[in-house]
């Protein structure tokens, strides 16, 4: 089946590649060879249906009767979220939060790269937050955004930060945000894509289900 274009795949489908990719990756590691759509189903908690039809929206990779290449699949999906050019990001705020992002971003994350990272402390400003990563001035994030263009900014500030400085960074020409600040920039941004980190709304959600017997 011909894959749909990457513009019309529906976002849930989107949301869901990496929980595919997290549980075809361990399979690999373990030595699985194939898999039917319904064992893969019976992990991601779903059905075998919905497997095929999120599988199908990028042409499929399995057959009939057969099921999917466990190593296929895996190549399959490591290209939709994994492209060859590695996606330059930068980080401002670098407290607590930031810190600990800045080690998933370096050690973690595949196809990005921290190039730099902001805070308007006098105590966070000249640390070295990862090597050969010094702390700038926030000051400095319009300049630097427009001499290096990054793709992304990681936004590890409070909401009054981020609404201060996303102004500069869509200026800076910016596209992609993965953001903690509880400020919802694609409100008043259209041209940009926002990935909303909601720490607060996860945990709440986990008191619910405990509290309500889930």
């Amino acid at each position: 089946m011909a894959s749909q274009s990457p513009n019309k795949v529906s976002l849930p489908v989107i949301k869901r590649l990496p929980k595919y990719y997290r549980y075809i990756s361990d399979m690999h590691k373990n030595g699985i060879v194939k898999i039917s759509s319904s064992e893969l189903a019976h992990m991601m908690g779903t059905t075998a249906s919905q497997v095929r039809q999120d599988l199908n929206c990028f042409g499929g990779f399995g057959q009939q009767g057969i099921g999917y290449h466990v190593d296929v699949l895996l190549s399959e999906i490591s290209k939709l979220l994994f492209s060859e050019r590695t996606l330059d990001a930068v980080l401002i705020g670098t407290g607590r939060l930031g810190r600990a992002i800045s080690g998933y971003l370096s050690s973690e994350a595949r196809g990005y790269h921290l190039m730099a990272a902001f805070d308007k402390s006098p105590a966070e400003i000249g640390r070295e937050i990862l090597p050969g990563v010094i702390v700038r001035d926030v000051a400095e994030l319009s300049d630097f955004c427009k001499e290096h263009q990054p793709d992304v900014a990681v936004l590890c500030i409070p909401r009054s930060g981020a609404q201060a400085v996303a102004p500069t960074l869509v200026e800076a020409g910016v596209k992609g945000y993965w953001n903690f600040s509880h400020y919802d920039l694609s409100v008043e941004y259209d041209d940009i894509t926002v990935e909303n980190v909601h720490l607060g709304d996860s945990l709440m959600s986990l008191g619910y289900l405990m509290r309500n017997d889930h």
